[in-house]
């Protein structure tokens, strides 16, 4: 009798095969992404463990489970976001791209006086009631990508004219850079950049960009004429150097800009600024297959933000230059799947918000990465889904939850779920992508 009651017990547990079904058939969208950003959380796990030595000795006694728990709370949180998202209808966000424009400017106007400084620079706000920080242009560079997502479908008819097709789209993505400029001028760089790749794809006419990229040019010019000028070369007028620099210390971050260019083009094997003098030598300790494993990083009490802006190299130092080459093909696997779906969704706004969306996380994955290995001048740029949890770990997977919602909707579309699209149909934007 007690067999025959197991035995009907065991009978009502689901099997490991029914759960997994159960579980695919509540998740959509494209399963390669959905593997990539697992994947990618469960090595940050493993590498923000293991980078935030120093900083678990500096803060917490050498407690460095606490930064553990920390990154597996922002996964859990992140992957909870991203499974809510990719259940919403992607037209939602062409209804509320606007709202959500207009109320980034006053935010970043904001940070831009009265945020937390960091570094010279006002990149925060403090949320009163749960005493969390937040960098605004996290969330403005994702209310920018859905409103110039929205204008260039919108606009397709009119695309090529100056007045009525591109000076509102232009204005807007020169609007949100330059408040974020001040602050995180890379930031600022790597969105105009995605912005302009966009507005190439939407049929926006070359000699408009070029013109916009000259114009933009010129203040690069400028801080690069700059660092030539200030610097000096002899050692011994190290501090004369110093004092020109500082003659222009009233000009915001501007002295730190030209320092950076400065140490990029003329430092050489004994003048290394010293964090990337540092992700060299972690580079160096990694070779070029296994690295020293998994948590034996020599570089990581050394190497300033190593669980941050050169977490790539403590990649390298643990696992070789295979394991970094691994992690820019993730990266890329990542972009070919939602170019993908960019080339299969009808619908001009969904496709160029999954595209918006990819490039920027794609973009900044690659300007973290030659910051580690030294093909760019230094920056305050993370390797998303890998760095650190906050904030910016949070906005990027909000993205890649709206990713998700348009691989889902045009998965309905082409008839795997015609349930679905029967009871859930997204409605058409104004016009489709025309020769892309």
């Amino acid at each position: 009798m007690s067999q025959l009651n197991n035995d009907t017990l065991f009978a009502q547990l689901s099997s490991i095969e029914e759960v997994k079904g159960n579980l695919l058939k509540k998740t959509r969208g494209d399963k390669f992404i959905w593997g990539i950003v697992i994947l990618l959380a469960l090595i940050s796990v493993l590498v923000v463990y293991s980078a935030t030595g120093s900083l678990a000795y500096k803060m917490n006694k050498g407690n460095n489970e606490v930064y553990l728990f920390k990154q597996l709370a922002f996964m859990v949180m992140g992957m909870l976001l991203i499974y809510f998202l990719h259940k919403i209808n992607y037209t939602i966000f062409s209804r509320i791209a606007t709202f959500l424009f207009y109320i980034s400017i006053p935010l970043l106007a904001y940070t831009l006086f009265f945020g937390t400084r960091i570094n010279d620079g006002s990149r925060w706000i403090r949320l009163p009631i749960i005493n969390m920080s937040f960098q605004t242009s996290d969330f403005a560079k994702l209310a920018l990508f859905m409103y110039l997502s929205k204008m260039l479908s919108k606009k397709q008819q009119v695309i090529k004219n100056f007045k009525e097709g591109f000076l509102p789209i232009i204005i807007s993505v020169a609007l949100v850079c330059v408040l974020i400029a001040p602050a995180n001028l890379s930031n600022a760089l790597l969105t105009f950049a995605t912005s302009l790749l966009l507005m190439f794809i939407g049929r926006v006419s070359i000699k408009h960009l070029l013109l916009v990229i000259a114009i933009a040019a010129i203040p690069l010019l400028v801080i690069v004429l700059v660092a030539v000028s200030t610097y000096k070369p002899v050692k011994s007028e190290v501090v004369e150097k110093t004092n020109n620099i500082e003659k222009l210390n009233h000009v915001g971050r501007f002295t730190t800009w030209v320092k950076r260019v400065q140490d990029f083009i003329y430092s050489n094997s004994t003048d290394v600024p010293y964090q990337v003098q540092q992700a060299k030598i972690a580079i160096a300790n990694g070779g070029i297959l296994v690295g020293l494993g998994p948590g034996n990083s020599r570089q990581r009490n050394y190497l300033p933000q190593a669980y941050n802006d050169f977490i790539y190299a403590i990649i390298i130092e643990e696992y070789g230059l295979l394991g970094g080459g691994f992690i820019i093909f993730i990266y890329l696997l990542f972009l070919y799947r939602c170019i993908s779906i960019f080339r299969r969704c009808p619908y001009a706004f969904g496709a160029f918000l999954a595209l918006a969306l990819s490039f920027t996380l794609a973009i900044q994955a690659l300007a973290n990465m030659a910051v580690n290995v030294n093909i760019v001048p230094v920056t305050g740029v993370t390797l998303p889904l890998i760095s650190m949890g906050g904030s910016s770990f949070l906005f990027t997977c909000a993205s890649i939850g709206i990713i998700l919602s348009v691989a889902r909707n045009v998965e309905q579309l082409e008839g795997k779920d015609t349930e679905e699209v029967t009871n859930n149909k997204p409605e058409t934007v104004t016009a489709k992508v025309a020769n892309t």
